[in-house]
């Protein structure tokens, strides 16, 4: 495949994930996007269309890891893009667990978790970890403003998420606003991976 088809995949991957998922957040019934996390609307009914965003985006991105590597970028961010997206291709394939009581009917906070529900949450977590790497690995392969931004998003991304995280724990003071809180943390990972993907078209 063209290198730049690779690389837009890059481009294209975050805004379609982004826009699924408000969509499907906005419509779905009983689902508080201020307090229920993205990975929930795969729970239900018409889980399958998060399912589904979770595989795509998954798959764009594990393209554009592959187009970052055939031109010649930082191995190890390469590489850690990959890992990313392999994180979003496990969290598709392993729903998680119902968590501040969605779908309706379900505790707050399972007492135990079951065994899909566990795999996503350490795959996600991989995720997670890789991108925060990432923004840091590759915060030198441009200028100073670029490095600046990266080091900051990779540092807001993971701050963010751990909150996101506490919140989803049912910590009282932030339990409302975990699906706030972490979407705030996606736009922040998917914004540096898109204008990531358009420095590596544009060079």
């Amino acid at each position: 495949m063209d290198d730049r088809i690779l690389l837009a995949c890059g481009v294209a991957a975050g805004p379609l994930f982004t826009a699924a998922y408000l969509l499907e957040g906005a419509t779905r019934a009983h689902y508080k996007p201020l307090r229920h996390p993205v990975s929930s609307l795969a729970l239900g009914d018409h889980g399958w269309t998060q399912t589904a965003n979770f595989i795509v985006a998954g798959l764009l991105s594990l393209a554009f890891a592959v187009g970052l590597w055939r031109a010649g970028t930082s191995r190890w961010g390469s590489l850690l893009v990959g890992v990313w997206a392999i994180g979003l291709l496990c969290a598709g394939i392993f729903r998680t667990d119902p968590v501040s009581g969605y779908p309706p009917g379900t505790p707050d906070l399972l007492q135990h978790n079951t065994g899909h529900g566990t795999l996503h949450d350490l795959c996600s977590l991989i995720g997670f970890v890789a991108l925060t790497a990432a923004c840091i690995v590759l915060a030198w392969s441009g200028t100073r403003g670029w490095t600046i931004y990266s080091i900051a998003s990779g540092l807001l991304f993971a701050a963010t998420m751990m909150l996101a995280n506490t919140a989803f724990a049912q910590e009282e003071n932030l339990v409302d606003l975990g699906g706030l809180i972490q979407r705030i943390s996606i736009t922040i990972g998917w914004a540096w991976l898109t204008l990531l993907a358009v420095r590596a078209l544009r060079a």
